[in-house]
């Protein structure tokens, strides 16, 4: 009895597993602070749903850049809220794994005529006492695996949210610069309409610029709904509502940086930085664990052992001890192994397949930030200059009587659409930053830079003279 009362006592200090007091969220807040910068938050009371209110409403107040949108977005994207969650479920299951199953307490009580006898038994499954540290590894792996994936999904959120504030502000520019070409069409149809009046314009004349003034209109409402889209999309991913949908944001789009970032060993970098890529090894390393429990409890996986009690009177009261275990008569325990085994490959095929992904994403993202950079500049360098110096001299000649008011009007017309050019190749730049580092940092945030498009009317042409 002494010695049973030992195990018992042992068995409670193993099974005296407790929760932390963040859930595990301290080690997702440092990885996404390390990948983003910003600070994410778990709401789990009333009081911390204040302090994250109070904190947004502070961030709003200002023109929104790409950082704050971020952080917004940490804070109050309710499908993030959801994901961290999982941390609590995933944190009772490794937290019950270290937890013994309570003890059977079996009663008998017989009685014929005068005789009466009790039988009394109090035990403990023994094997899955031995097994507690085995199984506590695995589920810790778990655990920690499920970090890692629910850091790599506040990450994504991050970048989506960055992708989603570029292209609010390019929609918002473009948007602005088809106003101006509309405006210069209905100039150009209204002084075809009085030239044709005055006999000075042929009809043909006058229903090209009309219709040129008709596809202006037509392409100005594309762009104003685009813009709302994207603002909308935005909305979304910060989490906001209501009176929050008013947030102000910046009057353009960012500088291109100095020059290129230049990353040497970029799928090693991913391999080693990739959330999605560390959380597929953990779970293969808690697989194979659960390979060896699995075979561990193969044969017998229930055996019980406690003290004894038996009283028939009028004999005397005996004492002993109690020992059940299954016998494996039918259940060998090789369907578990197979499963067990075909787990594990599955596992290993998995990590393969998201180590062969982050390679390629890696590259094909640095291959669109680099084009995307190089063409943004050739807009801002090549492109738009050269553009204005053709206007500068267009309107010297219409100064000079050497060119008509149409063709002034046109010449305007391709300016702007150079701009808006410009102002999507710079688009695309951000867009394809943000598609870079989510792909050294935690995998694709939903767009990569192969998947950008232009907005509405990025290739309407100019009317014809």
């Amino acid at each position: 009895m002494r010695r049973f009362a030992s195990i018992v006592a042992l068995a409670v200090l193993a099974g005296c597993a407790t929760f932390s007091e963040d859930g595990g969220f301290g080690a997702v807040q440092r990885m996404v602070k390390d990948r983003t910068g910003q600070d994410a938050h778990w709401v789990r009371n009333d009081r911390e749903v204040g302090e994250v209110r109070a904190r947004t409403r502070e961030i709003l107040s200002r023109p929104l850049s790409a950082d704050d949108a971020v952080q917004v977005a940490l804070l109050n994207n309710p499908g993030l809220q959801a994901a961290y969650a999982e941390l609590g479920i995933a944190e009772a299951d490794l937290v019950q794994a270290g937890r013994l199953p309570n003890p059977h307490l079996a009663y008998l009580r017989v009685r014929h005529g005068a005789e009466l006898k009790t039988e009394t038994a109090f035990t403990l499954n023994l094997f899955a006492f031995l097994t507690i540290p085995l199984a506590t590894e695995m589920e810790s792996r778990r655990f920690e695996a499920l970090k890692r994936a629910v850091a790599a999904r506040a990450v994504g959120v991050a970048g989506r949210t960055g992708q989603a504030w570029a292209r609010t502000l390019a929609a918002r520019e473009s948007a602005r610069y088809f106003g101006d070409v509309k405006s210069a069409a209905e100039a150009g149809a209204e002084l075809a309409r009085r030239m044709a009046a005055a006999g000075n314009f042929s009809r043909l004349q006058q229903a090209r610029e009309h219709a040129f003034y008709a596809d202006a209109v037509a392409q100005l409402a594309r762009a104003r709904h685009a813009e709302l889209a994207e603002r909308e999309g935005l909305a979304r991913l910060m989490g906001l509502w209501g009176g929050d949908l008013a947030f102000q944001l910046p009057e353009r789009l960012p500088d291109l940086p100095a020059a290129p970032q230049q990353l040497d060993d970029l799928e090693q970098r991913a391999l080693d930085g990739r959330l999605d890529v560390q959380s597929a090894r953990l779970e293969l390393e808690a697989l194979a664990k659960s390979l060896g429990l699995t075979r561990a409890t193969r044969l017998v996986n229930a055996v019980e052992f406690g003290p004894a009690r038996v009283t028939e009177s009028p004999e005397p009261r005996k004492k002993g001890y109690e020992i059940s275990l299954q016998i494996p008569l039918f259940d060998w325990g090789d369907a578990r192994i197979a499963r067990a085994e075909s787990l594990y490959m599955q596992g290993v095929n998995r990590l393969a397949q998201v180590a062969l992904e982050a390679r390629s994403e890696v590259r094909e993202a640095y291959s669109a930030y680099r084009t995307a950079y190089d063409l943004a500049r050739h807009y801002r360098d090549e492109i738009v200059p050269l553009r204005k110096r053709i206007s500068e001299e267009m309107l010297l000649r219409y100064n000079g009587n050497l060119a008509s008011v149409f063709e002034l009007l046109a010449d305007a017309r391709l300016q702007v659409m150079s701009v808006s050019a410009a102002i999507e190749a710079q688009r695309d730049f951000w867009l394809a930053d943000s598609a870079l580092q989510a792909a050294l940092t935690a995998g694709p945030p939903g767009v990569s830079g192969a998947d950008m498009k232009p907005t509405a009317g990025a290739a309407m042409p100019p009317a014809g003279h």
